[in-house]
C-alpha cells in the first residue's frame, strides 16, 4: 500500500486516451467497437469483460483425435483440392506422423493461410465425416514457429458485426499494455480473504488468460465498480448532510388537531417513520429522506403530519403529486385534515383564484400548497418553504426534485413512494437517501382476496361484476393496450369498453392516456361519484384514483404485466367497507413461469416481497423508468447477481469515510484514483469542494 503514496491520477492518463490509438483499429473499426464497448477510451475496451474462455490446450496427434471438441493440431500441408464444381468447398489436406486429416474452406481467400508444405499449428471443432477428421474453417491458423503467440485460451467477448475475435483480443491486449502500476484501493485483510488477484492482474487473468479463469477475477472486478458506486452515494450523502440547513421544531397543536380530525390512532409503522422524519427535521442539516410504503398503509397522513410541523415551526409546506388527479385527491385529503389553510396549485388554476394562491404563497399567509409540476415554474415564490414532499418520487428526475428543493432556505425534502423499491435498487439508485419504511396497513383493513382465471372463462367474469354492481359496489377494469394490436393478441380498451357496454350499458366508462385530459377526468369524476359503475382503463389508473366505493378489480391479460404493477392495481381496491377482489384474467397457455409470477400475487399481498420476486424476475429497469429488464448504468458489476457484495460495498464506503473522511490516507488517495476510474465525478466534484 505504501507504493500509492506516489501514485497520481497520471496513471489513467493511457487509460483515456482515445479507442483509434489501439492496434488494428482505423477509423471504420474505431467506431464499431467504440458502439460495441460502450465508449471511446482505451479504458473502455477494457472493461468490455470476456464472457467466456474456450481452452484450446488440447494437441492431440490425427490419430487420437477425438471429434465434437475444440483442438489444436500440429500439421504440416500435403496438398490443395479444388470443388469438383461450383457451390462445393475447396479441401486441404493436412498430415502428421500418424495420419491425415482435412480442411474444409468455403471461402477461396484462405488458401493463402495454407501454403503447401507448411508446418501449421491449426485449432477449431473437430468432426468426423466417412472416417476422415475434418476442421470446416478453423478458428486460428498460424506457422508453428508462431506458437508462443497462439491463443491457447482464448476469451469470448460479447461482438458485433464486423469486429470479429481476432480483432478484438488485438485491441484487448493494446489495451491491457497501456495499464501501468495500479495501487491498491481494497483492505487488503479482504483481499486475502476473498483471494482476488489486484485489479490489473484481474483484467489480463480475463482478457489475456495463462489459465481459464475462475470467479474471482470478475468478481474483484465487480466489486471495484460497486465499491466506487457506494463511495459516491456516501461521499454526496455527506455532503448534503454538512449542507447549513435548520431545526424545525414544532409545539404539536396542529397535528393534534390533525390527529383529532382523523379520528384513528396511526399505526406502529406510521409512529416510527414520524419520527425518523422528526428527527431529520429537528437536526441543522436538509433532510433528504424517502418514505417507502405499501398501498394503503397511511403515508399520506404521514405527510400531512410533517408538513403541519414545518408550519408549527414558523415555516411552509409544499406537497408535490405526479398527476393533476392526484394532486386533487391529496388536496381533498389535506383539506379535511389540516387546522391551516390549504391551496391547490396546478396548470389548470387560472385567473384571480392562481393570482390569490401565488400571492398568499409570497407573503406566508398561506401555510401549505398542494400541486402538480406547476410548484417549479420559477414566478411561483415561497415565503419560507421550510419543507416539500413528492409523491411516487421516481417520476420525478433529480434536477426536478432539487429544483423543488431550492425554492426555500434549506428546505428539507421528504419524497415518497407507494411502489415499494427492492433493497438492491436502493443501495445501487436511492442510496443518497435515508429511508422509512411503513411496512403494516391500517388496522380494519381486510385483505384484498385475488383469483385467476383464464380469459376464456370471461362469460363467468362478467356474471361475477353483475353480482357485484347489483350489490353496490363499482368495477374497475384494466387493459394493456389501448387499441387492437396486429403485433399482440390482446383485446385492447377501446374493444373492451365497447363489449362491456353492450352487456352493461351506459353504467360502463372509459379512461386512457391517448384520451382528450378533460374527457378523461370526467370519466373519472362520473366513476369516482357513481354515475358509473365499470371504468374500463389502461394502467393510467395504477395511482391517484381513490374510489372507496369500489370493491372489484379485473385485470386482462394480467401475465402481460409486472408483478408491482399488478400489486399497484390491486391496491386501488380494498379501501372501503365492503369486501374486495381483484380478478387476474390471462391466457388460456399460461407458461410455467408466468403461473408461478400470478400465483404469488394471488397467494400474498406483502408488497415488498413482491418486488423483490419481480426485481428478480423481471430486472430493475421498471423500477427505473428506462427498459424492461437489467440494471442500467453498471459495466463490471451485476447488482442482482453480486448483491452481497454491494452490501459489502455499501458497509465498506461507510467504514473507510468514517475513518478517512477526505481520502487523504494511503488506501483513501488509491479510492481517489478508483472514484476517477470509473468517472464518479459527483463524488469527484465534491471532495473538491470539500
Amino acid at each position: 500500500m505504501a507504493k500509492s503514496q506516489h501514485v497520481t491520477m497520471d496513471i489513467l492518463l493511457p487509460l483515456r486516451a482515445p479507442i483509434s490509438t489501439l492496434p488494428g483499429l482505423g477509423p471504420r473499426l474505431s467506431v464499431l467497437m467504440a458502439k460495441l464497448v460502450g465508449g471511446d477510451t482505451v479504458r473502455d475496451v477494457l472493461f468490455h469483460l470476456p464472457v467466456d474462455a474456450i481452452d484450446r490446450r488440447a494437441t492431440p496427434k490425427i490419430a487420437e483425435a477425438q471429434p465434437g471438441g475444440v483442438a489444436t493440431l500440429r500439421v504440416e500441408v500435403i496438398r490443395h483440392e479444388p470443388p469438383a464444381r461450383k457451390g462445393q468447398p475447396y479441401r486441404i489436406i493436412i498430415g502428421d506422423e500418424t495420419g491425415f486429416a482435412e480442411i474444409v474452406l468455403f471461402h477461396a481467400a484462405r488458401l493463402v493461410q495454407f501454403p503447401l508444405g507448411a508446418r501449421l499449428v491449426v485449432s477449431g471443432k473437430l468432426e468426423r465425416f466417412n472416417d476422415t477428421l475434418v476442421l470446416h474453417h478453423p478458428d486460428y491458423v498460424a506457422s508453428q514457429a508462431q506458437e508462443r503467440e497462439f491463443p491457447w485460451i482464448e476469451p469470448v467477448w460479447p461482438l458485433t458485426a464486423g469486429i470479429v475475435p481476432r480483432i478484438m483480443r488485438r485491441a484487448a491486449l493494446g489495451a491491457l499494455a497501456r495499464l501501468g502500476e495500479f495501487p491498491e484501493w481494497h483492505d487488503p485483510t479482504l483481499l486475502a480473504r476473498r483471494r482476488w488477484p489486484g485489479f490489473v492482474a484481474a483484467l489480463r487473468a480475463l482478457h489475456a488468460p495463462a489459465e481459464i479463469p475462475d470467479a474471482r477475477p470478475a468478481e474483484r472486478l465487480a466489486y471495484d465498480e460497486l465499491l466506487a458506486r457506494q463511495l459516491t452515494f456516501a461521499i454526496v450523502r455527506g455532503m448534503r448532510r454538512r449542507r447549513p440547513g435548520r431545526a424545525l421544531l414544532g409545539d404539536g397543536r396542529l397535528r393534534k388537531a390533525a390527529l383529532e380530525r382523523f379520528g384513528f390512532t396511526p399505526t406502529a409503522g406510521q409512529v416510527q417513520a414520524l419520527a425518523e422524519i422528526d428527527a431529520d427535521m429537528a437536526a441543522p442539516h436538509r433532510m433528504l429522506r424517502l418514505l417507502q410504503g405499501d398501498v394503503g398503509s397511511g403515508k399520506t397522513l404521514v405527510a400531512v403530519l410533517a408538513c403541519l410541523r414545518a408550519v408549527e415551526a414558523g415555516t411552509q409546506a409544499a406537497f408535490l403529486a405526479p398527476t393533476e388527479i392526484l394532486a386533487k385527491q391529496h388536496f381533498a385529503t389535506f383539506q379535511k385534515l389540516s387546522p391551516v389553510p390549504v391551496a391547490l396549485l396546478t396548470g389548470h388554476v387560472k385567473g384571480a383564484a392562481r393570482r390569490q394562491t401565488l400571492t398568499a404563497l409570497a407573503d406566508g399567509s398561506l401555510p401549505i400548497v398542494i400541486g402538480t409540476h406547476a410548484i417549479f415554474q420559477k414566478h411561483v415564490a415561497f415565503h419560507d418553504l421550510g419543507l416539500a414532499v413528492i409523491d411516487e418520487q421516481h417520476r420525478f428526475g433529480v434536477d426536478q426534485r432539487l429544483a423543488l428543493g431550492e425554492k426555500g432556505d434549506a428546505t428539507d425534502l421528504l419524497v415518497m413512494t407507494a411502489t415499494p423499491i427492492p433493497r438492491t435498487l436502493l443501495l445501487t439508485h436511492w442510496a443518497e437517501m435515508d429511508v422509512s419504511r411503513i411496512t403494516e396497513k391500517p388496522r380494519g383493513r381486510e385483505k384484498i382476496t385475488t383469483t385467476l382465471h383464464s380469459l376464456s372463462d370471461l362469460e363467468k367474469v362478467e356474471a361475477a361484476i353483475a353480482r357485484a354492481i347489483t350489490a353496490g359496489g363499482r368495477v374497475y377494469w384494466v387493459c394493456p393496450l389501448v387499441s387492437e394490436s396486429e403485433a399482440l393478441d390482446i383485446t385492447a380498451t377501446e374493444a373492451r369498453f365497447a363489449q362491456l357496454r353492450q352487456h352493461f350499458g351506459a353504467a360502463v366508462t372509459m379512461a386512457h392516456g391517448q384520451m382528450d385530459p378533460a374527457q378523461r377526468d370526467a370519466a373519472l369524476r362520473d366513476f369516482a361519484e357513481g354515475r358509473a359503475s365499470i371504468l374500463v382503463a389502461t394502467t393510467v389508473i395504477e395511482v391517484g384514483v381513490d374510489v372507496p366505493e369500489a370493491n372489484v378489480m379485473v385485470i386482462e391479460h394480467a401475465e402481460r404485466f409486472g408483478l408491482a404493477q399488478l400489486h399497484q392495481l390491486r391496491g386501488r381496491v380494498g379501501r372501503g367497507a365492503a369486501k374486495s377482489y381483484c380478478l387476474l384474467l390471462h391466457d388460456t397457455k399460461l407458461g410455467a413461469t408466468a403461473g408461478k409470477r400470478l400465483a404469488l400475487l394471488r397467494d400474498t399481498d406483502d408488497g415488498f416481497l413482491i418486488a423483490d420476486e419481480d426485481f428478480r424476475l423481471r430486472g430493475g429497469g421498471d423500477y427505473l423508468g428506462t427498459r424492461q429488464s437489467g440494471l442500467p448504468g453498471y459495466r463490471l458489476a451485476d447488482p442482482e447477481k453480486h448483491e452481497k457484495l454491494l452490501e459489502m460495498a455499501r458497509q465498506d464506503a461507510v467504514l473507510l469515510l468514517q475513518r478517512d473522511p477526505k481520502l487523504t490516507s494511503p488506501r483513501g488517495q488509491a479510492a481517489k484514483i478508483l472514484l476517477n476510474l470509473f468517472d464518479q465525478r459527483d463524488a469527484i466534484q465534491t471532495l473538491r469542494a470539500g
